[in-house]
């Protein structure tokens, strides 16, 4: 009978660079697929936003230029229970109050941010861009 030994576990360096390799690539891919930070854009005003941490700041509105620098998000936080989306809070212009909200990225550059008061609920369609426009 041959006694036949199994390979120790650090004798294979080559193998464990791959597994590191690898696992590396695909938490970094993760990471970068929902993140929220970076510029956006209205679907359909032209407003655009700067995601930071926890905060969404308006960075340009062309129809009401006074709301530059304000606070659009705040205090953005992880749902645990679903891939790809948060909570929040938006301010509400004409309730000059912040409310719940949800935030998803159904793409890499599309963020939906909808929020329900009572019975009717409202999705906001943003586009990420890379920076900007100048006026």
């Amino acid at each position: 009978m041959v006694n036949k030994q199994l390979p120790r576990a650090g004798k294979s360096p080559r193998a464990i660079r791959y597994i590191l390799f690898f696992s590396t690539l695909l938490s970094a891919s993760i990471a970068f697929s929902n993140d929220l930070s970076g510029y956006w854009k209205h679907a359909k005003h032209n407003v655009w936003i700067e995601m930071k941490k926890s905060t969404g700041i308006v960075v340009r509105n062309d129809r009401f230029p006074e709301r530059v620098g304000r606070t659009f998000l705040t205090d953005i936080t992880i749902n645990k229970n679903k891939q790809n989306a948060w909570y929040g809070q938006i301010y509400i212009e004409k309730l000059e109050d912040y409310k719940k909200v949800e935030i998803s990225l159904p793409e890499t550059d599309q963020m939906l941010i909808t929020g329900k008061m009572g019975f009717m609920s409202r999705t906001a369609k943003w586009m990420r861009i890379d920076k900007v426009p100048a006026l």
